[in-house]
């Protein structure tokens, strides 16, 4: 079927009683019908049937137009679905990835999340430094700009910005700073990863606790570092933190 390109619901009934249309009521004069008159109606009345056909025509052709639009747009859909779908299951894999490569830059965060000790050393300004300097060094090496002793701007390869000397101090070796600077992070990592709230608070006044202890701020040095590693093998026992 031809598409139809002029819409038959906007179409008006001539008037086939005017000059115009005289050829047309002259050709049903001469097969028999009788006046000029009943010409005029039997021409309106087939233009009517005509255009009755015509709008039941153009009605199916909407239809079907609607249908093919709604075909294609849930095609659309569910191919950008699936578009989604495969984006999705690629950023994971690279996740995936990404992690295995970088498995020991991630350790302190996935032991966090496993409710296993970890040094508090990953949660001081230091650790967070060298965390971030792994995050960078562990990306494809290539050059970058560095600042010399004379102050001139040089390139240098990436490998040779890492700090091999760089080590872990343990937690019996940290100091009262370092302590203050990790121990509310590592409550937040707490929070973040949802360990047992009762652990969570366990810390919290097991902690503040010991800032409230007399020797905490004693002048002999050697009980505020009793106090400092009384602390430690306490969470160590608790085979959390």
């Amino acid at each position: 079927m031809a598409i139809m390109l002029d819409n038959p619901n906007e179409a008006v009934l001539p008037d086939f009683t005017t000059v115009e249309h005289r050829d047309e009521r002259a050709r049903l004069l001469a097969d028999g019908v009788a006046d000029e008159e009943l010409a005029a109606q039997l021409l309106a009345a087939l233009w009517t049937m005509s255009n009755n056909a015509a709008k039941a025509a153009w009605a199916e052709q909407v239809e079907r137009a609607a249908r093919i639009a709604e075909d294609a747009q849930r095609l659309a859909d569910k191919e950008e679905q699936e578009r989604q779908v495969a984006l999705e299951e690629e950023q994971e894999a690279a996740r995936k990835e990404e992690h295995k490569k970088n498995k020991a830059k991630f350790a302190p965060v996935a032991t966090a999340k496993a409710g296993d000790y970890c040094e508090l050393y990953y949660f001081t300004n230091k650790g967070l430094r060298e965390a971030r300097k792994n995050l960078v060094s562990s990306e494809p090496q290539g050059m970058i700009l560095m600042a010399s002793q004379d102050g001139q701007q040089t390139w240098v390869n990436a490998d040779e910005t890492r700090d091999p000397k760089s080590v872990i101090t343990k937690d019996k070796n940290i100091s009262w700073e370092q302590f203050n600077e990790a121990a509310p992070r590592m409550i937040t990592a707490m929070k973040q990863h949802e360990w047992p709230k009762d652990r969570v608070e366990m810390h919290i006044m097991f902690w503040t606790a010991l800032q409230n202890h007399r020797w905490r701020h004693a002048f002999d040095v050697l009980k505020q570092r009793a106090l400092l590693l009384y602390s430690i093998s306490r969470t160590c026992q608790w085979g959390i933190l």
